[in-house]
């Protein structure tokens, strides 16, 4: 990447994120050792909450008190409602020096953009619609076989179930409850009912009869997880699969990070495959950066150094080896990544020549948050609600959509 044109004195950045996990943390020390290295100090912020919602309730009281952080972690089509405050820096003088224009595939690039002007950074791309499964228990219980359709998966929790373990390893947050759904309705659905119902918005798919069957397996799945579910964080229902307790989690390739960091391997130790019915798909999410305003001099190089390195070619491989997803610069090697990642990178590739890639309402990419919001509540309202029907939550999700719209 080329060098800044700038001269970069010591300062500081104070960085705002909700990576706590080990898998998480282990990734961002990367990025802490080579702001180091460059020679600024690094103020650690960080908000504990896998979804982010918290992290973003305290940004959102720094920014109104003038005291915005030098950065924040941030996904999606919130980038615009923070452009919009007029409270973001202009990072285009560090995009030209790295040729960002030309690096990023241009869906990418733009969402990272307010009025045509970098404003945050993207780090890597998830890929949400994974299964991770024990593969000892996959052996012992369904013969190796990974399940590709929805009678395969619920006949493997079964048997799970029979033999002891846990069939269904989940925490019960809202946007975990989010993710599940997603995946299941993106499967029972179909990649263009999906972009129908949760990114046009359009009430017929949202009222149809595939939603209410997703709604109907979704219940089902809640038959095989355990008694400790609710509360949950993510990184502990990863933690059962790893510990051999439980069979599935369905969960963004963060996940695989929690199995890296504990030294297990694909394909020896654990299985990653899409979940049923959307091996031709790929829900994703892309983790970002946002810089804001009201810096020093010296914090403001910080802050660049910072923006430059997020998109280094050096940064890009050692942080997504760690946490889990690809990089989102296409000329990084995956000689180093395993074979879930290597799946993960041909399947976004063929996706987004298939036009199957689609962004994760679950994950702050398809959505406003106002939006998403409504279909968090009527999702997990259903999931802990035993009287209510599919076929209720269905005209639920429809009408509380319409409603914050």
């Amino acid at each position: 990447m080329a060098a800044l044109s700038f001269p970069v004195h010591a300062g500081e950045v104070e960085v705002l994120h909700y990576w706590t996990s080990g898998g998480e943390a282990a990734s961002l020390k990367v990025l802490q050792k080579m702001m180091s290295e460059e020679g600024h100090s690094w103020t650690d912020f960080a908000v504990a909450g896998g979804g982010g919602e918290t992290a973003m309730t305290v940004l959102k009281s720094r920014v109104i008190s003038g005291n915005p952080p030098s950065s924040s972690m941030i996904a999606g089509p919130e980038i615009q409602n923070w452009g919009e405050l007029d409270v973001l820096a202009n990072m285009d003088e560090v995009a030209k020096a790295g040729k960002w224009n030309a690096l990023l595939p241009e869906n990418i690039a733009d969402i990272h953009k307010y009025e045509g002007h970098y404003v945050a950074v993207p780090v890597n791309v998830h890929r949400i619609n994974w299964m991770w499964i024990n593969k000892a228990i996959l052996d012992e219980v369904n013969g190796g076989k990974v399940p590709t359709d929805w009678d395969g998966f619920f006949a493997f929790m079964d048997n799970a179930t029979k033999a002891g373990y846990i069939g269904f390893s989940h925490g019960g947050q809202d946007w975990q409850d989010a993710t599940v759904f997603e995946q299941i309705a993106l499967g029972t659905g179909g990649t263009q009912w999906y972009q129908k119902a949760f990114i046009e918005l359009d009430q017929d798919a949202l009222k149809s009869d595939e939603m209410t069957q997703a709604f109907e397996r979704f219940k089902k799945l809640k038959s095989y997880m355990d008694s400790g579910m609710p509360g949950r964080d993510w990184n502990l229902a990863t933690a059962q699969i790893i510990e051999g307790k439980a069979a599935v989690q369905i969960m963004g390739d963060w996940a695989k990070g929690e199995f890296t960091a504990a030294g297990k391997v694909p394909g020896e130790d654990y299985v990653c495959a899409a979940v049923p019915g959307t091996t031709d798909s790929f829900t994703f999410n892309v983790d970002a950066f946002m810089m804001f305003n009201n810096q020093s001099k010296d914090n403001i190089d910080a802050q660049k150094t910072l923006a430059k390195l997020l998109l280094s070619k050096d940064f890009q491989e050692e942080f997504n080896l760690r946490k889990g997803s690809i990089p989102v610069r296409p000329d990084v090697s995956l000689e180093r990544f395993d074979s879930c990642a290597k799946l993960s990178m041909s399947d976004f590739k063929a996706a987004s020549i298939n036009k199957t890639l689609m962004p994760s309402f679950s994950h702050a990419m398809a959505m406003q948050p106002e939006v998403s919001g409504a279909v968090y509540d009527a999702v997990t309202n259903f999931f802990n609600n035993n009287e209510q029907t599919a076929e209720q939550a269905t005209e639920k999700l429809a009408s509380a959509i319409a409603s914050a719209l």
